[in-house]
């Protein structure tokens, strides 16, 4: 789950990191309100889970009310890449000496915590990486012993802060482990991490994802998230208890286990199609989570074919077999399916499906069987007009 700033920022505070007074407002009046609060210069800045925020023209300085009445006019209701702005983050402007950053992330590869720190703030990482590796340092930390401020110093003098700063620089490292571990964060980022004409170090940005899968240990962060940007069809699913991912495609994908998801979109793909989403039902689903899984994949009205791909452990074939012909009862889908089903039940579930003769449902043997069908089946409907 991605944090907007604001949001990252709250939680940076929470662990001790320096961030500067701000508050989050969503008319103008509350932005005007704010900045007078908090005192001017003052930065606007739109609050959506997008870079090139700067670029798009959400980020302002005002110096007085008639700016910041401007500036919040102007950014509310600005669509960012696909994200619209409903907040905006109201922020005591700062002094810049230097732009530094830091980021503490999970190294698959090497299963370990891994640390970045460079003096080239301000500007994508992957440019740094590009133009100045040598600028760019690295280092894993053993997740039993933690970040130690011997490491956090090493890596602020290796990255080459300057040396009267280190300390305050080894300090952010030091707090934002804390928030990479104590939250169940996949990844904690600062981009700057400003060093002030004062000398102090301190967050002027926050980039803050939480690992969805650990929010039960975590009741204080369950409300965390850009909402109304988040695809409406994902956020649905959600409270379904179902793993739905949007995605480009016209194929809607459901099967039960991610691994066996995964290697369904794959399949279509090589048989030429392109799936509309991820959907894993999990294991277990009876007819009711079916039914919700049929209901969700035809919301979205790109779809132009639908491959069921169910293999029966704990999941049963004919509790699949039933919750499509309670869907197909109540919803009655314009567009083909494509179901395979394979493992526990499977005999009674095609028996079921054979004896409900739904129309424009096709059975498949084998998952190839199954994608070459709906990939067919799927440029037939594009041909005749979609789901008409």
């Amino acid at each position: 789950m991605d944090l907007l700033e604001y949001q990252g920022k709250q939680l940076f505070a929470r662990h001790g990191l320096e961030v500067s007074a701000g508050e989050a407002v969503e008319t103008v009046e509350e932005a005007v309100a704010a900045a007078n609060r908090i005192g001017y210069p003052v930065v606007v800045k739109a609050q959506v889970l997008i870079g090139g925020r700067g670029k798009a023209g959400g980020v302002k300085l005002a110096d007085n009310e008639a700016q910041v009445r401007e500036h919040a006019t102007n950014i509310l209701g600005m669509d960012i890449r696909g994200h619209v702005v409903r907040t905006l983050w109201i922020e005591h402007a700062s002094d810049i000496a230097s732009e530094y950053y830091a980021s503490v992330l999970l190294d698959r590869s090497a299963k370990l915590p891994l640390v970045i720190f460079s003096v080239e703030g301000g500007v994508e990482i992957e440019q740094v990486a590009e133009e100045s590796p040598e600028k760019l340092v690295r280092q894993h930390v053993d997740p039993l012993e933690g970040l130690s401020r011997e490491q956090a110093l090493r890596i602020a003098a290796d990255g080459g802060a300057d040396e009267d700063v280190r300390e305050g620089v080894a300090d952010a490292l030091l707090g934002l482990y804390e928030v990479w571990s104590a939250e169940d964060a996949t990844l904690a980022e600062i981009n700057p991490l400003i060093v002030t004409p004062e000398r102090k170090v301190k967050a002027l940005d926050a980039k803050v994802s939480l690992d969805g899968n650990a929010l039960y240990r975590h009741a204080e962060n369950q409300d965390l998230s850009d909402k109304e940007n988040q695809d409406p069809i994902e956020r649905r699913a959600s409270e379904q208890g179902l793993q739905y991912v949007a995605l480009d495609g016209d194929i809607g994908i459901l099967g039960n286990g991610a691994g066996l998801v995964m290697s369904t979109l794959d399949v279509v793909a090589q048989a030429g199609g392109s799936p509309a989403n991820f959907l894993d039902a999990g294991g277990g689903s009876d007819a009711a989570k079916i039914k919700q899984a049929v209901e969700l994949i035809l919301a979205n009205d790109r779809v132009r074919a639908v491959l069921f791909n169910i293999f029966g452990g704990i999941t049963r074939c004919d509790e699949v077999a039933n919750g499509l012909i309670a869907a197909f009862g109540e919803i009655k889908p314009r567009v083909p399916f494509v179901v395979r089903l394979d493992g526990t039940n499977d005999v009674q579930g095609r028996e079921l499906l054979q004896n409900a003769a739904l129309a424009n449902v096709h059975a498949a043997r084998t998952m190839n069987e199954a994608a070459e069908k709906v990939v067919a089946l799927a440029a037939e409907q594009s041909n005749n007009g979609g789901q008409s």
